[in-house]
């Protein structure tokens, strides 16, 4: 019966997971950042001031909690060009985008790839 209750209280804590930027190493975090900068600025603008998508910048987002930007992340917006990535990233990649945006200085040029070599 013990481990039941453990295999239960396990599932039930699953869906917390996701909320701990732990999961994502330097490695993962670099390739986070290129989709960012690459994939989130062909519509939301390289330097995130908006596009065809809305600003991504940290005033923009000012007020926006992180669970909500996440579901948006992995759910898209009906009927608006923003698509779903729950398909191409897993929770924890969706709430550490949520984190660096909401906290990321506004991207520079080495982050967007552009830097001048």
């Amino acid at each position: 019966m013990p481990r039941a209750m453990l295999l239960l209280a396990a599932l039930l804590a699953a869906p917390a997971a996701p909320a701990f930027a732990g999961e994502i190493g330097p490695a993962q975090a670099a390739r986070l950042k290129h989709l960012v900068a690459q994939d989130c600025g062909a519509c939301h603008g390289m330097t995130r001031k908006g596009g065809l998508g809305t600003p991504l910048t940290r005033a923009a987002l000012e007020g926006q909690d992180r669970e909500g930007l996440a579901a948006i992340i992995l759910d898209g917006v009906p009927q608006t060009a923003m698509p779903p990535w729950r398909p191409l990233m897993s929770e924890a990649e969706a709430y550490w985008i949520a984190d660096y945006l909401l906290g990321a200085e506004e991207i520079g040029a080495e982050e967007m790839g552009t830097e001048e070599k």
